[in-house]
């Protein structure tokens, strides 16, 4: 199966042909945001770190950052620096170099403050815009997408259809030999014994149960239970009762093939197929790891309604509850409430749900897109000093 996309010099295959504003820092994202508002066929893409970080918590800032700059729906990137922040702006501008793509750094110290640091912003990211325009979309295989999987205001819904349509959708994209990445963690506590029996070897059972264990010590470290503080209490009010059965509603999005790797937060896949990335289970965090690890596209179940989007790749919102998907319609990309009717199988449903998937991919404009929405957020490992 084809799509049409844009081919990068690095051979990576974009759905979208964006010129990224990367703020390294949040003393950054006001002159981010403002270049990119002043350039149509810019996104901006801001968070609340980058400094007086240190560690593996820094290493992880700056990875996610690189990723994002990396991501193939980036045509060229324009990377904003305050200049004396912890992340390294110069190497994440050498990371995005060498994908081949065009990329520049702005620093606000050194061009004089914030509103000459915009003007050369809004330049430079112009000048790219005109190049991108120039390029035309080719015929590419649906192998090289990257699918990233996420539900967030879960419901009673989610679990019996939304998340079972998603997985019909995820075992598809396997077979035609794309790359599909599961995550948040959190939400597999109590289940993760029947992700980690559907591992390719014993290495990746390992990292996964190990990743699971790792983020309930988190908890316990601040005297909190996760099983007994999950579900949350929207999740509560909207039917589920414990954390188990939130995480094998969250767990069916990821349909029935093997987890070929195991990915640390921001990493990009080495394999095909069903892959994990070690994420929270905050949906912007979530959905921003995934961005950086190369997701080019995005299914996001939801019961009680979310709006949230990303930066750069377009994030396709599927509700299995009738009442959200008329009460948030400029929201829904997809009503899976038939489904739950009686009215339409799973595989019907299936089906049409990953025909939107490649118009989406083709340039069809997800709800969250249209709106604007591009939220991203960078999870820590550690805490500011």
């Amino acid at each position: 199966m084809k799509f049409n996309g844009y081919l990068r010099k690095n051979g990576a295959a974009g759905t979208r042909n964006h010129v990224l504003v990367l703020s390294c820092v949040s003393c950054a994202n006001h002159v981010s945001r403002k270049i990119a508002d002043a350039v149509e066929g810019a996104v901006c893409f801001c968070h609340d770190t980058g400094c007086t970080q240190m560690g593996t918590d820094l290493e992880q800032t700056q990875r996610t950052l690189a990723g994002a700059g990396k991501n193939p729906n980036a045509g060229a990137v324009v990377v904003v620096s305050l200049g004396c922040e912890g992340v390294s702006a110069e190497k994440v501008v050498e990371e995005i170099k060498q994908t081949g793509k065009p990329v520049e750094l702005v620093r606000i110290q050194t061009c004089g403050g914030t509103s000459a640091a915009i003007a050369k912003g809004i330049e430079t990211a112009r000048a790219f815009r005109k190049e991108l325009n120039k390029l035309e979309k080719t015929e590419l295989d649906a192998s090289q997408l990257v699918l990233g999987l996420e539900c967030g205001g879960s419901d009673f819904t989610s679990g019996i259809v939304s998340n079972p349509l998603v997985g019909y959708v995820a075992d598809k994209l396997v077979k035609l030999g794309g790359t599909v990445i599961l995550s948040e963690t959190t939400e597999m506590i109590g289940a993760e014994h029947l992700l980690a029996a559907r591992a390719c070897c014993p290495e990746v059972a390992d990292k996964l149960l190990a990743a699971v264990e790792n983020v309930e010590q988190q908890a316990k470290n601040m005297n909190e239970d996760l099983r007994g503080s999950q579900p949350t209490p929207g999740n509560i009010e909207g039917g589920l009762s414990t954390i188990e059965e939130k995480s094998l509603g969250c767990l069916a999005k990821a349909g029935s093939t093997a987890v070929n790797e195991m990915l640390e937060y921001a990493q990009i896949p080495t394999a095909k197929g069903l892959v994990i990335m070690d994420t929270p289970g905050y949906d912007v965090e979530s959905v921003t790891g995934m961005l950086a690890g190369g997701a080019q596209v995005v299914l996001f179940t939801t019961g009680r309604g979310t709006p949230v989007g990303s930066p750069t790749a377009p994030v396709i919102k599927i509700t299995g509850n009738a009442q959200t998907a008329q009460r948030m319609a400029e929201n829904i990309d997809f009503d899976a409430s038939p489904v739950l009717e009686g009215k339409e199988s799973l595989e019907e449903a299936g089906e049409k749900l990953f025909e939107l998937l490649m118009r989406v991919v083709n340039g069809e404009q997800s709800c969250a897109e249209k709106l604007g929405h591009c939220e991203s957020a960078i999870t820590r490992k550690g805490p500011s000093f």
